[in-house]
């Protein structure tokens, strides 16, 4: 371990590549039995990528007998769900989450997995990515874009203020990532996943008041691709509104770099306007997703 680990939650260097990463306790010395499902820290407030994806709402998600909560991470504060308590660990934290007895339950004696620091073992954040630490994943930020990284990525441009509620923040561009079990799907194929998505993903981009709805949609692609080394699929449509600018939709779901048997969501959102980013942005960031650096070889080992 390094000096420069403080205590604190960090993924289960342990972790056997089945179900679920969970983080297991750093206690500034040496990894303890506490185990718990990690919150995934996305944003909270209304943006709505893509013009519309609403990160906007804290979601709340039953993954492997724990819960994500989706709440803002843009501050720099983080997810106060995830904050470490003070000191060591009160007995049995993962416990308090209905994970009754995990901590030991790779058998090794409580050391958590040997003597690997918090940094060793991990997704690691890297410049010029938007990297999504839950799902293993690293998306590429362009010029001029903002990218956010957590348990859960998001690359956006463009902001404006919504038509239907100018109150809100709506953006020109962007692309959100999830595991698949974090926006309540369960198909168990990248295919089957990308086509239940992608009515939700229209709905919440370009529905509800902010929109007026959709009035129309017309399905521009639904086909197999290769993300980050895995077989995925993707589903895009091209949505009519009654409110503000149309916009184009997609919905891609592959296999985590992490675990074959977790499944990745990206969500993204186009404004049909001069002032929004072309297509063929889309595809290039799509191309640039890659497994992110020190997240592991997506074998289940």
């Amino acid at each position: 371990m390094t000096q420069t680990s403080p205590p604190g939650w960090h993924p289960d260097p342990g972790y056997s590549g089945f179900g679920p990463r969970h983080e297991r306790w750093w206690d500034g010395t040496q990894w303890t039995d506490h185990l718990r499902v990690p919150p995934a820290a996305v944003r909270s407030r209304r943006i709505r990528v893509g013009a519309g994806i609403t990160a906007a709402v804290v979601v709340l998600a039953a993954i492997g007998g724990g819960v994500y909560l989706l709440t803002d991470d843009s501050d720099g504060k983080g997810d106060t769900a995830a904050t470490a308590p003070s000191g060591s660990p009160s007995p049995g934290p993962d416990r308090q989450r209905g994970g009754g007895g995990e901590g030991d339950e790779r058998g090794d004696g409580g050391n958590g997995g040997g003597s690997e620091s918090p940094e060793q073992g991990q997704p690691q954040i890297e410049e010029g990515y938007a990297t999504d630490l839950a799902s293993g994943i690293s998306i590429p930020v362009p010029d001029g874009w903002k990218g956010e990284s957590g348990m859960g990525a998001g690359v956006t441009t463009g902001s404006y203020a919504c038509p239907g509620d100018t109150k809100q923040t709506c953006v020109r561009g962007g692309i959100f990532s999830a595991p698949a079990e974090a926006l309540k799907l369960t198909t168990k194929t990248a295919k089957a996943t990308a086509e239940k998505d992608i009515e939700s993903n229209a709905d919440e981009s370009y529905g509800e008041k902010i929109y007026g709805g959709i009035t129309s949609h017309e399905e521009l692609k639904s086909e197999a691709v290769t993300v980050a080394g895995q077989q995925g699929y993707r589903v895009r449509w091209k949505v009519v509104t009654k409110n503000g600018d149309d916009g184009y939709v997609e919905s891609l779901a592959f296999p985590s770099p992490l675990a074959k048997d977790m499944l990745v969501v990206i969500r993204s959102g186009f404004d049909i306007n001069s002032k929004a980013p072309s297509l063929s942005v889309l595809d290039k960031i799509t191309k640039g997703i890659k497994a992110a650096s020190g997240g592991g070889s997506g074998t289940n080992a």
